[in-house]
């Protein structure tokens, strides 16, 4: 009797079904091409021309991925959003320094490739790219038996923005007295998915009259829009994305200067429900801010004169907007009251 023949196949890769991948999400991606995309989905590379108009282009570039939020994705089979989350992570954290994003290419791992699930989740992909005015210019998919279950799948990606050197946001010239401004999140984003997967240990549990999956499922927030509008009309000093970390980590990201520090009211603003939820499940509000955005996923410092200015733009981009706190002088990094 002879031995079966060793194949890529029979080892658990079935590139039939990446073929079919293929296929799948070449239509999805190209709606969110422009004019300086150069390539079509295929090639070995991503192609794209930036501006002639930029004087001097300073690229910035971020990566990020969904994290445990798509263990909530998978056991749900609800795939079509994480994505935008993928892509919101990434692109808001170019954002800080005041670029735009241009394009944006994902990387997808899994245990055996199902080249429809792999599909929904670059659906998800080319939305929050459309949402940020990105380009989906490539990708890669990896089917990986025995590292990855059957029905696992991890998503990643990467974005590339440009600005103007003279207009790169860097917090150089933050001052005391300058103030914050917190626009909203949209629940969770994807950050402490691992302490709320531990928290909720049924996703079926009602929270407000629906399956509270559906709550941690809501995707990222994009506020690219937002706040490229914001920076045509007001000087925006610093800039920072409220990811893992929470306020602690990430608000003091945007100071350069020793001696500086943030206060931030905790009291300005509503409190989501889910955070508040969490919380009486038995999590420690101090380490709540140290891990979630607690309702507030970016932030921007302005000079105390343009706080008014500044939230009558985010509110008119639909935004909900507050001043948060302000600069003074202190030792330590940050300090919530």
């Amino acid at each position: 009797m002879s031995k079966p023949k060793l194949t890529y196949q029979n080892s658990g890769v079935n590139i039939h079904e990446g073929y079919k991948e293929v296929q799948l999400i070449k239509k999805i991606a190209k709606s969110t091409y422009n004019e300086n995309v150069l390539n079509n989905l295929g090639s070995f590379a991503g192609m794209f021309e930036i501006s002639k108009k930029m004087r001097n282009p300073i690229l910035v570039s971020g990566t990020d991925g969904v994290g445990t939020k798509i263990a909530i994705a998978c056991s749900k089979k609800k795939y079509d959003t994480v994505g935008i989350d993928c892509v919101a992570m990434c692109v808001n954290d170019v954002l800080c320094h005041g670029a735009k994003p241009l394009f944006f290419l994902d990387y997808i791992a899994c245990g055996k490739l199902d080249a429809h699930v792999a599909a929904e989740l670059v659906k998800g992909v080319a939305n929050g790219c459309r949402q940020s005015g990105s380009a989906l210019i490539g990708g890669e998919t990896a089917e990986m038996p025995g590292f990855y279950k059957p029905g696992d799948y991890d998503l990643a990606g990467f974005s590339v923005g440009v600005v103007e050197k003279n207009k790169i946001v860097n917090g150089t010239n933050i001052k005391i007295g300058d103030c914050l401004i917190g626009l909203a999140s949209s629940g969770c984003h994807s950050n402490g998915f691992s302490l709320i997967r531990n928290v909720f240990k049924s996703l079926d549990e009602k929270f407000e009259n629906k399956p509270i999956w559906k709550t941690l499922l809501e995707p990222t927030k994009i506020y690219v829009d937002s706040i490229l509008k914001l920076m045509k009309h007001v000087q925006v000093k610093g800039m920072a994305h409220i990811t893992g970390g929470g306020f602690i980590e990430n608000v003091p990201r945007m100071l350069k200067k020793p001696g500086l520090q943030i206060v931030i009211n905790k009291n300005s603003y509503p409190l989501p429900k889910i955070f508040k939820l969490i919380n009486n499940r038995g999590v420690d509000l101090k380490h709540m801010y140290n891990t979630f955005n607690m309702g507030i996923g970016f932030v921007v410092c302005v000079d105390k004169k343009d706080v008014t200015k500044t939230i009558k733009i985010l509110k008119s981009c639909n935004e909900q907007a507050y001043e948060i706190g302000y600069i003074t002088k202190g030792k330590e990094p940050i300090c919530l009251r």
